[in-house]
């Protein structure tokens, strides 16, 4: 027997050659995963949040004629003198959709509302703070306006024929707002991915059931559901599934029958009650197990038949961490959405920080602007991957890049914004 352990590669260590990098695991999910294909028409109102599945081009000018940006008098600019004042002749008014019917010749002006249509002859508009009207109600200018001043375009904001939402696109709420104004009241829209998710494991408890010892409760499906229900998705939970093979793979069998994605916790690590890899393997393809990063190493990534498959570690904050940077891409581009790198932003630290090279870290932090009017961040605390407290009080990841060998005040670092309300 020998006197020495060999040691495995395990988490504790700051590099794995099985371990894939994560833009190489990115890379892969990307290319695996499919948009959904089906589409639905829906009301606008009804599109916040959902990927619009054709490009839009506009039917007309918007605004379709031009109209006054202000409140004052229209003119035809030839009407005033080259310099000094000239007086007009109010002729009439102009209101938003109820135009002025005649024409503003030389020497006259029409008082305009905002949004209101220009009148025949008039190619400028006075702000009415700029004018003066004297004793006899004669509007009084100065010279000092051009052509086209105040006055919306036809076609200002869009043109007729011009593509205004790209197919692909996540609609906010201006988006909807610029549909409105095109006068549309529907739109083709990806329908929305199904998601099943559970938990493993035997020494899960629901909550508001007695706590026996050796168990703990299952917190892990009510982040999931949270970072889930902030998404456009159809969730179904199923639960918590009991550490046996037999059990796996029926709720990897039912949930394959009715998701685009399944998402579990725990089991995914190399222990001998660690089910789901091998119950995966059985049933479809593994593509990877073990990601270069901390936390979060094994996350395993396959396929059953068309369903897209994401084992995530079981400590809390681990499954929060590689749902940020997994299975929200992977989210995207099975809604059809275009994937966009997440952004990051420069802070300069306020701890210390220990770190080897080999792989990325996402430590928890609290981000606030200094009085230089720049980023500063601090941990949360203790940053153990089953401390889920560090998630709560943070509002934001420190992203330590793989070569990175460690932190020390004032250093600067890159952060990712998760909850700007904290």
């Amino acid at each position: 027997m020998s006197e020495k352990i060999t040691p495995v590669p395990s988490c504790a260590d700051p590099s794995d050659p099985a371990s894939i990098s994560l833009s190489e695991a990115l890379a892969r999910i990307e290319a695996r995963v499919l948009p959904v294909h089906a589409c639905e028409r829906l009301p606008i109102r009804e599109c916040l949040g959902r990927v619009n599945n054709e490009a839009v081009k506009s039917p007309h000018n918007v605004p379709p004629s031009p109209n006054s940006a202000m409140d004052g008098f229209a003119i035809a600019i030839a009407s005033l003198r080259p310099d000094g004042i000239t007086e007009l002749e109010e002729i009439g008014t102009a209101y938003a959709g109820l135009p002025f019917a005649g024409s503003c010749g030389k020497g006259q002006c029409v008082r305009i509302m905002t949004g209101a249509l220009i009148p025949d002859g008039a190619d400028a508009v006075i702000m009415q703070e700029q004018a003066e009207v004297d004793a006899a109600g004669k509007i009084r200018i100065d010279s000092d306006h051009r052509s086209g001043e105040n006055i919306r375009q036809a076609g200002e904001d869009v043109r007729q024929g011009e593509t205004v939402i790209e197919a692909g696109v996540r609609l906010n709420p201006a988006d909807l707002g610029v549909l409105a104004s095109l006068g549309l009241s529907q739109l083709q829209v990806k329908r929305k991915p199904v998601v099943a998710f559970f938990s493993t494991g035997d020494e899960l408890v629901a909550v508001g059931e007695s706590l026996q010892p050796g168990k703990i409760y299952d917190s892990n499906r009510y982040s999931l559901h949270g970072m889930l229900s902030r998404l456009a998705v159809d969730i179904i939970d199923l639960g918590v599934v009991r550490d046996n093979p037999e059990s796996m793979r029926d709720a990897l069998t039912r949930a394959a029958s009715q998701a685009d994605l399944i998402i579990s916790t725990g089991g995914v690590s190399v222990g001998e009650a660690d089910y789901v890899k091998p119950a995966l393997e059985e049933l479809g393809t593994t593509e990877f197990w073990k990601i270069a990063i901390k936390p979060g190493r094994p996350l395993t990534f396959g396929q059953i038949g068309a369903s897209i498959f994401m084992g995530l570690p079981g400590n809390p904050v681990a499954v929060m961490v590689t749902f940020s940077q997994f299975v929200e891409p992977a989210i995207e581009v099975l809604s059809g959405a275009r994937l966009r790198p997440p952004a990051l932003f420069r802070a300069r630290a306020l701890d210390a920080m220990r770190k080897k090279p080999g792989r990325y870290e996402f430590q928890r932090g609290i981000a606030t602007l200094a009085e230089d009017g720049h980023w500063q961040v601090r941990k949360t605390g203790k940053q153990g991957s089953g401390i889920l407290t560090s998630m709560s009080r943070a509002n934001c990841f420190i992203v330590l890049p793989d070569d990175n060998a460690g932190v020390e005040p004032g250093d600067e670092v890159s952060i990712q914004f998760f909850d700007w309300s904290r």
